[in-house]
């Protein structure tokens, strides 16, 4: 399991503002995932990342202060990632089944982690975390598209002051299951994509009925 160190050293110099500089950035952060998800932590240097996404090591020097600065940049680009797929069902126009929003939060969740298997259990299983706190505004929003999750499946009379930790179980539940199908190579199974909308479709539909 990943360990913890301080901020300090997984931060970016330097936010780039420019067309170019953000272009360069992207590039050392691309190939940064694919150095990554071939070499695995232990052997991820800056020295590769700037081979490969074409660079020299003084350009990528002025972002990125270290490896573990590259790595965070793939970890948030991750994270934005889950976001785009989860359903904002707050933003919602339409008035949809639930079944709908559910089969969206799957079909999302594991296609984006299917992509990229190994990457995806590196940054898991090896990559250091920064503080918890590093993710506080990701996790705020993470778990608010599961608790309107968790509105939408309730009576309309229910004014529960628990809907964020149901949607923390909710969440946690989906993660173990595709986390660990991945590391399975079990995540495109049929089977782990029908057991995972059966738990959570049963999940929510006791709140319509409590």
């Amino acid at each position: 399991m990943a360990t913890r160190i301080p901020p300090g050293r997984h931060t970016m110099r330097k936010a780039p503002k420019q067309q170019r500089s953000q272009s360069t950035v992207e590039s050392i952060v691309e190939a940064g995932a694919r150095v990554l998800a071939q070499r695995g932590w232990a052997n991820f240097t800056t020295n590769e990342v700037a081979r490969t996404a074409g660079v020299s090591i003084g350009s990528l020097y002025q972002y990125f202060p270290n490896n573990l600065a590259i790595a965070e940049a793939i970890r948030k680009r991750h994270l934005d990632e889950i976001l785009q797929v989860l359903p904002d069902i707050e933003k919602q126009r339409e008035v949809v089944p639930l079944e709908y929003h559910i089969g969206r939060l799957i079909d999302g969740v594991i296609a984006l982690h299917a992509t990229n298997q190994n990457l995806h259990r590196i940054l898991i299983n090896e990559v250091p975390l920064a503080p918890r706190e590093f993710y506080d505004a990701f996790e705020r929003e993470y778990h608010g598209r599961y608790e309107a999750l968790i509105r939408a499946a309730a009576p309309s009379d229910d004014m529960s002051s628990d809907h964020l930790i149901m949607a923390r179980i909710l969440a946690d539940a989906l993660e173990g299951i595709v986390h660990s199908a991945s590391r399975r190579n079990e995540l495109m199974s049929p089977v782990v994509k029908r057991e995972a909308t059966r738990m959570i479709t049963s999940y929510l539909l006791v709140q319509e009925r409590t």
